[in-house]
């Protein structure tokens, strides 16, 4: 120790803190030892400052960052948002030409039909006169070669070379009958002329047609095609959405077309043929584009019935997804938003619960076709009741923070048969089509 107090005297030297009063004087004497544990001490207190002010400048600086990445994020959601719902105005605008387009195509095919009919009978009438004509100039031709055989005959008995035909007088007369044979044979050539030209002209006109039917037929063809392949191209993402939501497109459509069973029952199919029989390849093309209108109509239906679309439109961002979050399962998806922020439904459905539910707060629940139920939780406000039928787009309620909520937000749930699934499935099945 006394080696430690003269080792710590050369750096620390013995030191008088004088404090005088009116009265007395006194001092406090500060040891070598007293001067380490003070210099120590501040030592320990100013590196701590630094260290705590280092500390606090880093969580400030990495506040701001974090800031500023949320509110990137938010921009770029923003975007995002922005240019789907842009792409949805131009999918509408797609579909509803499309529509126009079809329209516009099933009227070209009635008045194609009606064409085909008109084109029928006219083939069947020109047949007929055909018939008609090769009958008339067969009985001509004939009665020619009847009238040439007895004018040969009257002839051979005027010259001496033969008896006049039973039914022909046997006088002078017989010049007469000659002349009036004559005559009606000549008669008879014009009117075999006149058919043979009628003949030819019929089936001249004929072939007309049949360049004319032939012309039609590629040009309904044409228009087949056109036809064939819108469809495709707006049936096919109408699949895809389905199966990507883990639904069999087939039992949806099944159950559509059993609940709308009352509008009229199956398609007719077109006959474009008046003769009975098979139908020809137009009526069976036909047929497959009513077939394909069919169960577009039908997957309309059933798309309006399943939540493919957004709850929240314009100002918000996602800020917790579906599964296990903090040790426990999150049921749905969150987007947080400004109070306020407009809710909207999905889908059609009807609502079966409005009010309000412990942690969830302010809570709506539309129940759907095929068994799938949505939650709306942690609203602001209500806007619909208990029984209330709501359409895809109606406005049910508004972005709040009741229940157990940490800020602003619409908690989205799915449920289908009473268990939760991810929203994001019908979500991203539905951004190529609402």
């Amino acid at each position: 120790m006394h080696k430690l107090h003269v080792a710590l005297e050369k750096r620390f030297p013995e030191k008088r803190l004088f404090l005088r009063s009116e009265t007395e004087t006194r001092f406090i004497r500060l040891k070598p030892e007293t001067q380490l544990v003070a210099w120590t001490g501040s030592a320990i207190v100013v590196s701590w400052t630094i260290i705590a002010t280092a500390v606090l400048l880093m969580d400030s600086i990495g506040a701001g960052n974090f800031r500023a990445q949320a509110q990137r994020d938010q921009a770029t959601y923003e975007d995002r948002l922005n240019a789907l719902s842009q792409e949805r105005d131009q999918r509408a605008s797609e579909a509803v030409a499309a529509q126009q387009r079809f329209s516009s195509a099933l009227e070209q095919i009635s008045l194609m039909q009606s064409e085909l009919l008109r084109s029928e009978d006219r083939r069947r009438e020109l047949e007929t006169g055909l018939e008609v004509v090769q009958v008339t100039l067969r009985r001509t031709m004939q009665e020619r070669e009847a009238a040439e055989e007895q004018i040969a005959a009257l002839e051979d008995a005027l010259n001496g070379d033969g008896e006049v035909p039973a039914g022909f007088a046997q006088s002078g007369d017989a010049t007469g009958t000659v002349d009036l044979l004559a005559t009606a044979l000549a008669d008879t050539a014009a009117e075999r002329d006149k058919i043979a030209s009628d003949a030819e002209f019929a089936l001249t006109h004929a072939a007309e047609m049949e360049l004319e039917l032939r012309l039609l037929q590629e040009r309904n063809d044409q228009i087949f095609r056109q036809l064939e392949e819108a469809f495709t191209v707006s049936v096919e993402p109408l699949d895809n959405m389905f199966r990507a939501a883990g639904m069999d497109p087939d039992d949806v459509l099944s159950q559509v077309r059993r609940g709308y069973s009352g509008m009229g029952g199956p398609l007719t199919p077109l006959q474009f043929s008046t003769r009975g029989g098979q139908p020809d390849p137009d009526a069976a093309r036909a047929n497959d584009i009513l077939s394909s209108m069919d169960r577009l109509n039908l997957y309309r239906i059933a798309a309006e019935r399943i939540p493919f679309d957004m709850p929240v439109r314009s100002g918000f961002r996602f800020t917790s997804g579906y599964g296990m979050r903090w040790g426990r399962m999150h049921n749905g998806t969150d987007f947080a938003a400004p109070i306020g922020t407009p809710i909207y439904a999905p889908a059609d459905g009807v609502v079966t619960f409005a009010g309000w539910s412990s942690g969830y707060g302010r809570l709506v629940k539309i129940q759907h076709a095929f068994g799938v139920e949505t939650r709306y939780a942690h609203q602001s406000q209500i806007r619909v009741q208990v029984g209330q039928r709501v359409s895809r787009g109606d406005r049910i309620g508004d972005i709040g923070n009741s229940g157990r909520s940490t800020g602003p937000h619409l908690h989205y749930e799915i449920r289908v048969g009473g268990r939760p699934v991810n929203p994001m499935i019908y979500i991203r099945a539905g951004q190529d089509v609402f």
